[in-house]
This record gives C-alpha cells, sequence and structure tokens, in this order.
C-alpha cells in the first residue's frame, strides 16, 4: 500500500511539473534589459543586429526541432511588422557557432527568443516556439521611443 501512495505522489508531482513547464514554453516574458555593454554591442552588430532597428534574435542549433518551428514564425511576423512599417531584423544565431553571445545572454535553453529594441537593450525574452501574436506585440512595444 505504502509502494502504491509513493508511486501516485511521483505522478502527481511530474504531472504538475509538466503543467508548468508547458505554461511557460513559448511565453513571451519581458525582460528588464540595461543598455549593452561595448564588447555585447560589437556582438550584436557582427552577428547582424543593428541600432535603431528592433532585432528578433533568436538561438538556435541545426539538431534543434524545434528551432524551425520559431524561425517559421519569426520570418512571418518579421514579414508582417515590416509591412505595417516597423524597423525591424530577424537575426538567427547558431549557438554552436557563436557560444560567447550564446553565453552572454544566459540562454539555457533551445530555441531562445530575444527582442532587442533600437537601442539593443534586451526587451523581451521566450523559451520554446512563441506565438506569432506574442511577438509582433513585444516587437511593437520594443519599438516605441518610450521603450527604454
Amino acid at each position: 500500500m505504502i509502494g502504491i501512495a509513493i508511486l501516485l505522489a511521483v505522478v502527481v508531482v511530474a504531472v504538475l511539473i509538466g503543467v508548468v513547464v508547458r505554461r511557460r514554453d513559448g511565453a513571451v516574458r519581458a525582460a528588464g534589459g540595461t543598455g549593452p555593454d561595448a564588447g555585447r554591442r560589437r556582438a550584436l552588430i557582427a552577428a547582424g543586429a543593428a541600432e535603431g532597428s528592433v532585432t528578433v534574435l533568436h538561438f538556435s542549433a541545426e539538431w534543434c526541432g524545434p528551432c524551425s518551428a520559431v524561425r517559421r514564425v519569426v520570418a512571418a511576423a518579421v514579414d508582417i511588422l515590416t509591412g505595417e512599417g516597423h524597423r525591424v531584423l530577424d537575426v538567427e544565431v547558431d549557438m554552436e557557432a557563436d557560444p560567447a553571445l550564446a553565453r552572454d545572454f544566459r540562454v539555457m535553453s533551445l530555441p531562445t527568443t530575444v527582442v532587442l529594441d533600437g537601442d539593443l537593450r534586451e526587451r523581451f525574452r521566450a523559451s520554446g516556439v512563441p506565438s506569432s501574436a506574442d511577438l509582433r506585440a513585444a516587437v511593437t512595444a520594443a519599438s516605441r521611443p518610450d521603450a527604454g
């Protein structure tokens, strides 16, 4: 009887952890980013970011299955927002090719998407595959002049 109770408790804990992880997966959260230091600014510009434009920076790897879904979501969101007149860039960074930038952004899981404002400050972050609507809302918020 004790064995069944322990097994039931383990199953309940596992389900709760699964629910929490699933709720957070892809959620776009605000990030209180300060301006980047000179080293990060150079690394971001080398990766393709540009001051004056919102940058959707997504970290990926060749072996990452969900990263292809993020590519599609980001590309579609950037196309829509560019068509609406937003200055927004799509920058993908292969975590294995640029581990220093991934470390600098404290990327702990793939895919990770970061929205940078025109001053290259981190404004929003999502682990997992964000929804297109959430990503567009984050880019729109980051493109406001008062976003800083």
